[in-house]
């Protein structure tokens, strides 16, 4: 997992926004990048950096609900805190369904926006955690051969070692060696377990 201190990345094409917030990022000792259009942030951002978004809602070129779904289709964590001016709370409703952490509306208050800072780097901190633990479940599942899956996947449906060495035309004592072979290389400690690991791969 990504160690790197979260990072304050902020789009806006406001140079006196950006100054601003770049100010008060750096006087609270947060790292900060910013960046004055959508295409800029999406030709430097790597996703395995941790922090979240501030992100103006009205850009020129690519705006920033386009900028948003876009991350949204490469699946990237980064939580966004959008930045609104007056009238555009209909469109930070929208944003706030299609997954956007907060939205902020301008001139804020330092305080309100650093809590809000903090709350996304809670979320990106544990978006990131589930998102490893998931890649791991993928990873241990797939190193079993397609005799094992094949077992495996008779296991989590409750099947008996019995029922499934006559299903599957071998000997009940080679079901138990499969079935101690899976439980060692997933590092399941229960057949519960290993049904959450299973759960884990369908769901990507």
């Amino acid at each position: 997992m990504n160690k790197a201190k979260p990072t304050v990345f902020i789009v806006d094409d406001e140079k006196a926004i950006i100054d601003s917030l770049t100010l008060l990022m750096k006087s609270v000792s947060l790292p900060v990048k910013s960046f004055n259009h959508a295409q800029e942030f999406i030709d430097a951002y790597s996703p395995d950096e941790p922090g979240c978004l501030l992100l103006d809602i009205r850009l020129p070129h690519i705006t920033g609900l386009e900028l948003q779904d876009y991350l949204n289709q490469q699946k990237y964590a980064l939580p966004i805190i959008f930045m609104t001016g007056h009238g555009d709370i209909p469109m930070a409703v929208d944003a706030i369904k299609k997954g956007a952490l907060d939205f902020i509306q301008k001139p804020f208050q330092a305080e309100e926006l650093l809590k809000k800072i903090e709350a996304a780097f809670t979320v990106d901190k544990s978006r990131r955690s589930k998102t490893k633990n998931s890649s791991q479940c993928i990873d241990t599942i797939e190193s079993l051969t397609p005799r094992e899956r094949e077992i495996m996947e008779k296991m989590i449906n409750g099947d008996a070692n019995k029922v499934i060495a006559i299903d599957l035309g071998i000997s009940q004592r080679t079901v138990e060696i499969h079935r101690a072979h899976i439980m060692q290389k997933t590092q399941a400690k229960s057949l519960a377990q290993l049904i959450k690991m299973a759960m884990v791969l369908e769901q990507n």
